[in-house]
């Protein structure tokens, strides 16, 4: 996981725990707990809709209302953001 996702994890939970200490703890498990699945078959998770546009090839995670962005590279997998699904992405966000 890049600095800029566990910077992205710890601003979910941070706005989770205003309201509920115990509800954003869970959530961060459950999504660290979906993150480690991609160790087998990241593959199986659909290329992003924005790769055309951003000349990349990331693939997506999506849990809850968060999306995970990743990208896999040989046998490893980066994950490079987490972002509300609502969220439009850019190149700047990659930087």
């Amino acid at each position: 996981m890049t600095r800029q996702a566990q910077a992205d994890m710890d601003d979910i939970w941070t706005f989770i725990a205003r309201d509920n200490i115990r509800d954003a703890n869970k959530f961060i498990q459950k999504l660290e707990s979906q993150l480690k699945t991609l160790r087998r078959l990241p593959e199986r998770c659909p290329l992003i809709p924005e790769n055309d546009l951003l000349e990349l090839q990331y693939r997506h995670l999506i849990y809850g209302k968060y999306r995970s962005i990743f990208r896999v590279s040989g046998k490893t997998v980066y994950v490079m953001r987490i972002v509300h699904g609502a969220r439009l992405l850019d190149t700047s966000m990659f930087e």
